[in-house]
């Protein structure tokens, strides 16, 4: 089968397509006939060898992909009791191999599809929409009337946290750099928006809440960001910490968390596969029930076939990107 190799640490453009052996089914796994793959900000960490798992090499990087089963080991549950089963329309998640021609998954990690999403939409769903999910209802519990505060607005995690924060009932304010993203932001569903390029963040989430703050911050960006949305939360409020694409990883001062009440919550989604399956189960099946009724609207921005993986990371890392990135593999 046709896969992009990582074959030492490195930059993107390292990176190779060549041929791999089909890889072996296990009896707790399914093997997909992969349509397409989700590109992700823990692709290129991990090709640097920066990522928390580190794949024997060579390796083929990719944590989310879709297509249809092809196979499914001895130990999966038949359909007949709640299972997956031969030719249906998946996608899934999985440590690393999703960028390639076909991809191994535990069968818990795998969740059937509706016939109205495409497998290029299914591929960059489920751990954007997992993790703004999961971080706004299991951490920090946003409630329907609230203000939320996204960071990155227009990105693959940013972008899915606006829509689901709607979906929840909340007011959106929206953080991008520049007008364009702005917009996409404000397709999506966002109530305000802020350009922390050539605006303060911290005074105009004041301004737009007359004073008060935003009683939930959603922060994938870290740095000068982070430090901002302390000094404009509400009382009370929370911040949820996704990630650190701005590059600092912020010192937080426990004096403004103690004055103010403030809860600073990390969220690692991907750790619930591992300690809550079922929760993740229940997940999807609220987030593409929500999908199907249209109160989500995924973006891909660019798709790319495999051979083009290093363009596609490099899109990413350069955040020329909005909405999500997505490699396809050229099945029909």
């Amino acid at each position: 089968m046709r896969a992009v190799l990582c074959n030492r640490y490195g930059p993107a453009s390292d990176l190779r397509v060549g041929e791999a052996p089909l890889p072996e089914l296990g009896p707790d796994q399914v093997r997909i006939a992969n349509h397409a793959a989700g590109v992700n900000f823990a692709d290129t960490l991990m090709i640097a060898g920066k990522y928390q798992e580190k794949p024997p090499f060579p390796f083929s990087p990719g944590l989310e992909g879709a297509g249809v089963v092809e196979a499914i080991g001895s130990d999966v549950p038949s359909p007949e009791s709640g299972g997956i089963s031969i030719g249906q329309r998946v996608l899934c998640l999985t440590d690393s191999g999703a960028f390639a021609d076909s991809v191994i998954a535990k069968a818990e990690d795998v969740h059937p599809i509706p016939d109205s999403m495409d497998f290029i939409t299914a591929a960059g769903f489920p751990i954007t929409y997992g993790t703004a999910h999961g971080a706004l209802t299991w951490q920090a519990r946003l409630r329907s009337g609230e203000t939320l505060l996204v960071h990155g607005a227009a990105g693959g995690v940013g972008l899915a946290a606006v829509e689901v924060g709607k979906a929840l009932g909340a007011r959106v304010i929206a953080t991008a750099g520049g007008p364009e993203k702005l917009e996409v932001a404000r397709q999506h569903g966002a109530d305000d928006l802020i350009d922390y390029r050539s605006e303060d963040i911290r005074a105009r989430v004041k301004e737009l809440t007359g004073g008060r703050g935003a009683d939930v911050v959603f922060d994938p960006v870290g740095g000068d960001v982070f430090d901002a949305s302390l000094r404009c939360t509400a009382w009370s409020g929370r911040i949820v910490i996704i990630g650190f694409a701005g590059g600092r990883v912020p010192q937080i001062p426990a004096n403004i968390l103690l004055v103010k009440n403030i809860a600073a919550l990390g969220f690692y989604w991907g750790s619930y596969r591992e300690h809550a399956p079922a929760l993740v189960r229940q997940e999807f099946a609220e987030l593409l029930h929500w999908y199907e009724s249209g109160r989500l609207s995924p973006l891909v921005s660019h798709h790319y076939d495999l051979s083009e993986a290093a363009t596609a990371m490099e899109l990413l890392t350069s955040r020329r990107s909005t909405g999500k990135v997505v490699l396809t593999t050229g099945r029909s």
